[in-house]
């Protein structure tokens, strides 16, 4: 028979008015009916309060207690979810802290599956970005040892294919050894004081012979104070040739790309405009992710590796700051962060 809060009430409900039975039976003179009455009083009493104060703070408890521990022994934390306890039930402290610890593990479950996620995807974009340049690299070398190279024509637009594989193939390496630099602290930021808006018109003049291939207007919007921002110089640079790249390769043929440097609480706003085809509503998310591509025909055709928003994010991260993106699909994106102007 199994153990429960009516059977137990039941048991000790009889002893409690058997006991008061058995005393007021040494009393003399006491009628039967008296005794009776007594006895069916206490019974009562006894059964409903022992079985209320067992069912409430002792059995209820307990069972709940057993069935999580029978889920967290199975792995299921579907159960999982918030409750308060009563301060007179320590039964129901130790229940929470079951809930408290169930928790905990059901967000770590959570999140080793995304990171499970995160790094199946991971490996296959990666091994198929590594795939697409060395499989291209070794088809133009093969040819070549297959007889092609007799041919001095043939071998020098061959080779010079082969070379821009390996180049790609060296960017993405390169891109994939800084990244992971950076989320590891490998490579900590070098704070100094420098002219942002030099350093923005150096690069836009880097990109000038790209941009004219495409016939890209690059803007500078007119500068007429001092724009000295505190942050590591070598990676803003990066962070603004990455931004203005993307803006030239997702921007078709007679659009613009323009920067724009304003000032606003001590703090030196950067955007970066395109006239590009835009982000879809729904993409907008999951464009700073590895390998994540709005348009993956383009960007694989003008040298993207994918890598380059996930690095700007992370660095911008590391100056403290984030970077936000405003984009209407087929009229274009722009982005914008601030850094630490130099104090007065």
């Amino acid at each position: 028979m199994a153990l429960n809060s009516r059977f137990v009430a039941l048991v000790l409900s009889f002893v409690i008015a058997s006991a008061t039975l058995l005393f007021l039976s040494l009393v003399e003179d006491m009628p039967t009916a008296t005794l009776m009455v007594a006895f069916m009083v206490s019974f009562i009493v006894s059964f409903l309060l022992i079985f209320i104060v067992l069912e409430i703070l002792v059995f209820r408890e307990v069972n709940k207690i057993h069935g999580l521990l029978g889920k967290l022994k199975n792995k299921d934390f579907s159960f999982v979810e918030y409750q308060r306890s009563g301060k007179l039930n320590p039964l129901k402290g130790i229940n929470r802290e079951i809930y408290s610890y169930a928790r905990i593990k059901q967000k770590e479950i959570d999140d080793l599956r995304r990171m499970e996620v995160f790094r199946k995807e991971f490996i296959a974009n990666v091994s198929h970005e590594l795939k697409t340049p060395l499989f291209a690299a070794q088809g133009f070398v093969h040819t070549l040892l297959d007889g092609a190279m007799n041919d001095e024509k043939v071998r020098e637009n061959f080779l010079e294919k082969a070379a821009k594989s390996l180049d790609g193939l060296d960017v993405l390496v390169q891109d994939l050894l800084v990244l992971s630099q950076i989320e590891t602290g490998e490579i900590r930021m070098n704070f100094e004081y420098f002219d942002l808006h030099k350093l923005t018109l150096d690069i836009l003049d880097q990109f000038e012979e790209k941009a004219e291939k495409k016939n890209i207007t690059l803007v500078m919007a007119p500068v007429k104070w001092d724009v000295t921002v505190f942050a590591d110089w070598q990676r803003i640079r990066q962070v603004l040739n990455n931004l203005i790249s993307n803006g030239i390769n997702y921007t078709n043929e007679g659009g613009s790309v323009k920067v724009e440097l304003t000032q606003s609480k001590g703090r030196i706003e950067i955007k970066v405009s395109d006239t590009g085809i835009g982000i879809p509503p729904g993409e907008i998310k999951r464009i700073f992710e590895r390998f994540f591509r709005v348009d993956k025909s383009r960007s694989r055709s003008s040298g993207g590796t994918g890598l380059g928003l996930a690095i700007v994010k992370h660095i911008l991260e590391g100056h403290h700051t984030a970077i936000h993106v405003e984009s209407k699909e087929g009229k274009g994106t722009t982005f914008r962060f601030s850094l630490p102007a130099e104090e007065a």
